[in-house]
């Protein structure tokens, strides 16, 4: 067996400054000049719609588009063409994703604040969202899934899907790619069983600029969600003051948190789960107890030989993995919160408390059984997670994302009459004299005769 390469290995107590500084902030960086070559793409979408998206195709995808929007009947064909096995798994988490998503639709709440002073807060769904789908080396129908499902679930009108176009392959586990010029078999029947409103075969930023400015044949949305590549990142975050974009999504990550209940074997899995999907995925085990380290680290070695994506899974491990020796409970946990997981996997003997005093998580697995798979792909939660500790400050993706609230406030002639004074009082002191015009000439039984502040 070769030995397990790792980016830090030891005692937390004993990490090097700038080792700590790598591990928490682990937000890939930027290729010079992406933020630049992103606005001039944006432009020119918009300068040119359609002809700059055809362009933009032959130039990246190196695909001549047929068409810029797929037809229904494509979808139709894709789902009917996947090995049967597979269908049943797909439409079995699009109903779970359904089924968790239509629950956190929010209620309307009114308050009555004092008499005559009604305020309520009603929820309204966006009228059209567009969902971007990974295409090439990151083709997931779960993540078409996770972004179409709760889109629908929430009400919205549209839901209109971009994902690449790729060139005709052969089947690859029961899921067939389909001709060239389109999105992958995959993403096709995801879309069908999802109930995605359009497709079009678009990717990286040109995708996001159609979606957020329009052309000729894609409609401008209100949201742009889905996980993408650098290029997707960086133009959601340029569209993020004109729409509503998701938290920003970069490689994926895993921390376990274990002690000496721990069952080394499965910890080595989720790492390994993890480490698979990409060369800048980051995966960390913390343990308050050395000898479930060493013993997940054979357990690592071992799964890595006979794993087919290894070279990804070791080049990830190298750049941004780590074995850590927590010296109590409480370190660990301190450690974790700030190290802020998109997946948080907790495997020791007290998992619940131990979950429950971790905030700052994208989605956390509680205990043996719950691996991070599962929510991958079939529990119902969104697996479009905020990634790089910035689940410090950003949700996953939710129903509420595909949602907007506003306030509806209605006030009698009892609450204008006690209100009036105060609200002319405050207009004064910010000198502001028509506000308290306007508060007054509702306190009087003749509005129209005005009384001055």
């Amino acid at each position: 067996m070769s030995e397990l390469e790792l980016y830090a290995d030891g005692r937390l107590d004993d990490l090097a400054p700038e080792a700590r500084r790598h591990l928490l902030e682990r937000a890939p960086e930027d290729a010079p000049g992406l933020s630049r070559q992103v606005t001039e793409l944006m432009a020119e979408v918009r300068a040119e719609g359609d002809a700059a998206l055809r362009r933009m195709a032959e130039r990246f995808d190196g695909v001549t588009l047929e068409s810029i929007e797929v037809p229904r009947d494509r979808w139709a064909a894709a789902r009917d063409r996947l090995d049967p096995d597979v269908r049943a798994a797909l439409e079995r988490a699009a109903d779970n994703i359904r089924r968790f998503h239509e629950a956190q639709i929010p209620e309307d709440v009114t308050v009555e604040v004092e008499p005559g002073v009604r305020i309520t807060r009603r929820w309204t769904a966006l009228e059209r969202v567009g969902v971007y789908a990974p295409g090439g080396r990151a083709a997931y129908p779960s993540s078409v899934l996770m972004g179409v499902v709760p889109a629908a679930a929430a009400g919205v009108d549209e839901v209109v899907v971009c994902s690449p176009p790729v060139p005709g392959e052969g089947p690859s586990d029961g899921v067939e790619t389909g001709a060239g010029g389109v999105p992958g078999d995959a993403v096709l029947a995801a879309c069908a069983i999802g109930g995605a409103d359009r497709l079009f075969a678009l990717g990286g930023a040109g995708a996001v600029a159609a979606l957020a400015f329009g052309t000729e044949s894609v409609p401008a949305v209100d949201a742009v969600v889905g996980p993408g590549n650098r290029w997707v990142t960086e133009a959601k975050r340029q569209v993020a003051g004109r729409l509503l974009i998701d938290s920003p999504a970069g490689p994926s990550e895993v921390l376990v948190l274990a002690d000496d209940g721990t069952d080394p074997e499965l910890a080595a899995h989720e790492l390994l789960a993890q480490a698979e999907h990409d060369p800048e995925a980051a995966c960390v085990l913390v343990s308050t107890d050395a000898h479930v380290l060493e013993t997940a680290r054979t357990a690592l070695v071992r799964l890595l030989e006979e794993a087919p994506r290894a070279e990804v899974a070791r080049t990830a491990l190298a750049a941004h993995g780590a074995f850590l020796l927590a010296g109590d409970r409480d370190q660990a946990l301190a450690f974790t919160e700030a190290w802020a997981p998109e997946h948080l996997s907790v495997l020791t003997r007290t998992a619940e408390d131990d979950a429950r005093r971790i905030r700052t998580a994208g989605t956390t697995f509680v205990g043996p059984w719950a691996s991070v798979a599962f929510g991958d792909y079939l529990t119902g939660a969104n697996h479009v997670l905020p990634t790089a500790g910035r689940a410090r400050s950003f949700s996953g993706l939710s129903t509420h994302h595909f949602l907007r609230s506003f306030t509806v406030q209605e006030i009698d002639e009892e609450g204008a009459a006690s209100m009036a004074e105060d609200a002319a009082r405050l207009a004064r002191a910010e000198g502001l004299p028509a506000h308290g015009q306007a508060a007054l000439a509702r306190a009087s039984t003749n509005p129209s005769t005005l009384r001055r502040p």
